[in-house]
């Protein structure tokens, strides 16, 4: 979770630029629609069904932001019936009715703290928005290199069939010329098994991160498709510090939780203004055979035994937790940036080294495959930080 929150960070800073055209298409399917990685990006955005349901709760949040303001609001009864006098019969009858208004006086600092606390609480529907938003394109885009990766790295092992297969026939070339013994075949014959073995491997974890990524796209991509795209070297001088820095000032996730801490801080003081009792205006008019009458009336509540202690204390308990899950989420997003940060300066490290080295041997192939096992490392581990 945390690395999906310190991705999201650098998602929210700055949008990743184009990526070049380089087709990775299917065997299978060779005229399947090629995407991009803006436009899965796109796809994601328009129909996953985790950032519609985010969006639910913000609708949900805008409509009780809008019952919080809803002030007058007086409440009408009425009831009406035929009637007609008795003892003694005059004969009169008449439609009796009765109508009654009641508009309750909420006092200003009770009805302040409902309307803050529900605007806390939408503000902070924004925020759980915005966060489930930035963890769907860091999701696509962690996907969408693993997917690359794993479509080099099949294509990496087919090779190595093709080389050790190579090495086989070469070796039986010289057991029939009497230059190596059928035990030099047989370890051949092995390694042969072995990159097989690898190929079928490399298949089966592509299929599996094609689905992935098809399904963060509530499968808008089909069962068949094909991605263009290429690695990206990732950005040289990772400064942990200042992307804490900007971490605790614009993440998301931090600002949903200060919002939720700033809603229970309001809840908390409506409940404690909720003390006092509403006052309630009272208006009626009543018709009846033989009788006419226009009221008025106040209603006062006197709680003399209960004081709303349970609901103080309810709302005082969210308080604290709240306070105390934006104090851990700082403290885990800090040490997952820093832990990021370190991993990317590593993986930049070997990277060099590798590519120094594959520059030498041009042709050794388990070189070039760890060579591109540390680049698609460090491009996760920066799609992290």
């Amino acid at each position: 979770m945390i690395a999906r929150l310190v991705c999201s960070l650098v998602l929210a800073m700055a949008a990743a630029g184009p990526l070049a055209g380089v087709s990775v298409a299917w065997a299978e399917a060779p005229r399947t629609a090629a995407y991009s990685l803006p436009d899965i990006l796109t796809l994601a955005v328009q129909h996953n069904p985790t950032l519609a349901g985010a969006e639910g709760v913000v609708k949900q949040s805008q409509g009780q932001q809008i019952a919080a303001g809803a002030y007058p609001n007086p409440s009408v009864s009425g009831s009406a019936g035929r009637g007609a006098i008795r003892d003694p019969s005059t004969g009169t009858r008449v439609t009796e009715r009765t109508f009654t208004v009641e508009q309750p006086l909420e006092w200003t600092g009770k009805r302040q703290a409902r309307q803050e606390a529900a605007d806390a609480g939408a503000a902070g529907a924004t925020a759980a928005f915005e966060d489930t938003r930035l963890t769907l394109l860091a999701d696509v885009k962690v996907a969408f290199y693993q997917l690359l990766f794993a479509q080099r790295d099949a294509d990496l092992a087919g090779q190595n069939v093709t080389s050790v297969e190579e090495v086989l026939r070469t070796v039986h070339t010289r057991v029939a010329a009497g230059e190596a013994t059928s035990f030099d075949s047989m370890k051949a014959g092995v390694e042969v098994q072995k990159a097989k073995k690898e190929v079928a491997r490399a298949n089966s974890t592509l299929l599996v991160a094609k689905a992935r990524l098809n399904t963060l796209t509530a499968g808008s991509l089909g069962k068949e498709f094909s991605i263009q795209g290429d690695f990206q070297s990732p950005k040289p001088g990772v400064n942990a510090e200042a992307l804490a820095t900007q971490a605790m000032e614009q993440h998301p996730a931090v600002r949903r939780l200060s919002k939720l801490a700033e809603q229970a801080e309001h809840t908390l003081r409506y409940e404690r203004e909720a003390r006092v009792p509403n006052i309630s205006l009272l208006g009626s008019y009543h018709r009846e055979a033989g009788d006419e009458s226009v009221t008025a009336g106040l209603s006062v509540p006197l709680p003399l035994w209960y004081r709303r202690q349970g609901e103080i204390q309810s709302a005082l308990g969210a308080k604290h937790r709240a306070d105390a899950e934006r104090l851990r989420q700082q403290n885990e997003l800090e040490q997952a940036i820093t832990q990021h940060a370190q991993e990317v300066r590593t993986a930049q490290d070997q990277l060099q080294r590798l590519e120094g080295s594959s520059s030498k041997v041009p042709t050794g192939t388990r070189l070039r495959r760890s060579t591109q096992d540390v680049r698609a490392e460090a491009g996760s581990k920066f799609e992290r930080v």
